[in-house]
């Protein structure tokens, strides 16, 4: 099974991707096809030993379109260059001309008492029909297509409405028309070539070659020289080293090897201020070195870092069509045929019922124009594209359509605790000496267990115990003990450390330690206790800091239509009770394991409706799944964050979230409003034909000029700042 991409000239609509799904469905090699309308692009999975991609652009030509293959499927690209591509301005430019001139002569030279058949009634008409192929050049071969498969379309419309506006000797209308629905297209293709440009732009960010450092070593000379060589990034391999100079952007992922700088991430994270990097650091492709010369080592190929999956996937999320989007393509597949069926009745009916045939034709062919659903089926992707535009470039990662609107619907809000309102690194805030040890052994003990586990909470134990014991011992046998702590052997002796739940089940737990535990937990603080099989060694506190944004992220996110944020963690009820008191969130769940966090967007959903996850996309990878929408934050170079997630968070700025809630409304409120404003217009005049005042010029300034409206408000959703406001 083989996969290719072709970039479609003339794909404009969905109404194209129709025919082209119409054409293609008697292939039998076919397997799979996949278009991006606002990329023209069209993805083919077929079988090489039953189809070729000759034959596939074969059948493609037969609609009126053009297939030509693309180098690289991977991302949104622009359309392949095409040597005509200044041909539809010419076209509608000799369309106007032609238009002005027959008119002129129309009223000029022939007057209002024109005779029929004069020489001036015949140029203008001559005139007209030059106007009137001018402006439907390009869309015959659609009609054509359309005509012969009975699948009506607004190219095929346009042609009956022109043409039985001549044959009624309306032959001004027909060209009129003609050269608006021209003029309409030529607009239409530059307003959504601006959301096309603004998805080529993030291919800009990443420059095209690396200065890749190497060794070599003279005949003779017992050292090695350096020397930078300029390639391809394509063809720098994993483990290379490339050079990077003060001001120019990174042209790989990778890791500091030699130098200090600070770089702008913004085109990564959407946070613009400089992050210091060092040795060891990463850095992204695409951002922008500040200034310090440094060289790094290449850790991924150029079609598989950071940036390069986020052109991807920002590409691959047309495909996931939103609720909107598909509501409208199924509309205009029932509108368009009701609307051609009642302009035949309107044409034949009142013309039987008062022998005026010539204008109730007339009226018939206005409504034929009214079908048009131009405006109403363009302006839902244009939308959808801008918004998962804008959201990429504030460094928020929207997987589809489908989720860019799912916000706007969600009412309850789960959130991870570690990491997420609080930031994520415990630290020591007491240690309690038990059964006759002292601090440092106490410390001793836990740091030794603890440097053996990932855990947060043991991390803090660890950095604690380094600053403090003189030197911590090797511990030996490490098990983990999940979701309670974990056991070890040091020095001979079996120890252990745990929550106070693991106490418990121990059963070496006193009165008086149930009730010091009991107090340190209700006052925020996390308790780890250390013991042998004989007795137990003390108790360590720790408590994880809340993130100073979170308080105000919280509220930000209530104003924006979130009515219950719930705060989900694995610590003691005492701490989360602490922590959700500082945050503001409405309800905790403590006292979690990673299986429980599940159970519990499972009953969160029950209680209130579709539920949205925030976590760091790995930990919390089972909830983030299990919920109508995943949210993972900080995923910046993390590929199981955003793999595992809806939507990813590049960074840590919770600034992120609230603003992807606003962003998520106003995209809905968008995209609602051009439908009810293309709608309405077509129910004006629907009206106005049935009234007898409608008219084949008006009906198509009326729909070109919507389709102008509704592509200008949706590129709105391009210019967004982090707040989810317009930007100057």
């Amino acid at each position: 099974m083989a996969r290719i991409t072709f970039h479609i000239s003339g794909m404009d609509c969905a109404e194209e991707v129709a025919a082209l799904r119409a054409a293609l469905k008697s292939n039998p090699g076919i397997e799979n096809l996949s278009f991006e309308v606002l990329n023209a692009k069209m993805s083919v999975q077929y079988d090489e030993t039953k189809t070729s991609p000759d034959e596939i652009a074969r059948n493609v030509a037969k609609t009126g379109m053009r297939a030509v293959p693309s180098e690289d499927g991977g991302g949104p690209q622009p359309p392949a260059s095409n040597p005509a591509k200044h041909g539809p301005a010419i076209l509608t430019a000799t369309s106007a001309a032609a238009l002005l001139a027959g008119a002129s002569i129309h009223h000029i030279l022939g007057g209002a008492n024109e005779a029929a058949g004069s020489p001036a009634e015949i140029i203008s008409r001559i005139l007209y029909g030059i106007a009137i192929g001018a402006g439907l050049w390009l869309v015959l071969p659609k009609a054509w297509y359309a005509l012969r498969n009975f699948r009506p379309d607004m190219n095929l419309l346009m042609v009956v409405a022109a043409i039985g506006a001549c044959a009624i000797g309306e032959w001004m209308e027909g060209a009129t028309v003609a050269f608006l629905f021209s003029l309409s297209l030529l607009l239409e293709t530059w307003s959504v070539g601006r959301a096309r440009r603004a998805i080529g732009a993030l291919l800009d960010l990443s420059p095209p070659k690396a200065r890749v450092v190497h060794e070599h070593k003279h005949h003779g000379d017992e050292h090695a020289h350096l020397h930078e060589d300029m390639m391809d990034v394509a063809r720098v391999p994993v483990g290379a080293t490339v050079s990077v100079k003060p001001g120019e952007r990174f042209p790989l992922d990778g890791r500091i090897l030699i130098g200090e700088t600070t770089v702008n991430e913004a085109p990564i994270t959407g946070e613009s201020l400089p992050v210091a990097k060092q040795h060891g650091s990463d850095v992204f492709a695409g951002t922008i070195n500040g200034d310090g010369a440094v060289q790094l080592i290449t850790t991924k190929p150029a079609d598989e870092t950071t940036l390069a999956r986020i052109i991807r996937m920002v590409g691959e999320a047309q495909q996931n069509r939103a609720p909107s989007e598909q509501w409208v393509e199924t509309f205009a597949r029932v509108y368009t045929p009701i609307v051609m069926a009642t302009a035949l009745i309107v044409a034949v009916l009142p013309g039987l019922m008062t022998g005026d045939w010539q204008k109730w034709v007339y009226e018939a062919l206005a409504l034929l124009v009214i079908a048009c659903p131009c405006a109403l089926v363009i302006s839902t992707p244009v939308s959808i594209v801008a918004a998962l535009t804008s959201a990429a470039r504030h460094g928020v990662l929207v997987k589809g359509g489908m989720f860019m609107e799912r916000p706007a619907r969600i009412r309850v809000l789960a959130m991870d605790k570690t990491g997420t309102l609080t930031r994520g690194q415990p630290e020591v805030t007491g240690v309690f000496p038990l059964s006759g040890h002292e601090e440092q052994e106490l410390l001793s003990i836990a740091g030794a267990i603890s440097s053996q586990s990932l855990h947060p909470l043991s991390q803090g134990v660890v950095r604690y115990a380094e600053s403090r014991a003189p030197k911590i011992s090797a511990a030996t046998d490490f098990q983990m003990l999940q979701g309670k702590g974990g056991t070890a052997v040091l020095n001979g002796e079996r120890v252990w450390i745990g929550s106070h739940k693991h106490l418990e089940e121990r059963g070496q737990e006193t009165p008086e330690m149930h009730a010091t535990l009991e107090e340190l937990s209700a006052n925020g603080s996390s308790v780890v206790v250390v013991g042998n099989e004989e007795h137990v060694c003390g108790f360590i506190t720790l408590a994880d800091t809340v993130r100073e944004e979170s308080p105000a992220m919280v509220n930000a996110l209530k104003a924006s239509g979130v009515e219950r944020i719930v705060m989900l963690t694995g610590d003691n009820e005492g701490t989360a009770r602490a922590i959700a008191a500082k945050t503001g969130v409405d309800e905790f769940i403590a006292e979690l394991l990673p299986e429980d966090k599940v159970s519990a967007v499972e009953r969160l959903r029950d209680r209130y409706g579709p539920v949205a996850m925030i976590g760091d996309g790995v930990n919390d990878a089972p909830a983030l799944a299990r919920s109508d929408l995943g949210i993972a934050m900080g995923s910046g170079g993390t590929d199981a964050a955003i793999e595992t997630a809806d939507i990813a968070l590049m960074n840590d700025n919770l600034a992120r979230v609230p603003w992807l809630f606003k962003h998520s409304r106003r995209t809905l409120g968008i995209i609602r409003a051009n439908i009810a404003l293309s709608l309405l217009v077509k129910a004006v005049f629907v009206i106005l034909t049935f009234a007898g005042f409608a008219s084949l010029w008006g009906a198509i300034a009326a729909d070109t000029g919507m389709s102008l409206l509704v592509v200008a408000n949706a590129l709105r959703l391009l210019k967004t700042d982090v707040d989810g406001w317009e930007a100057a």
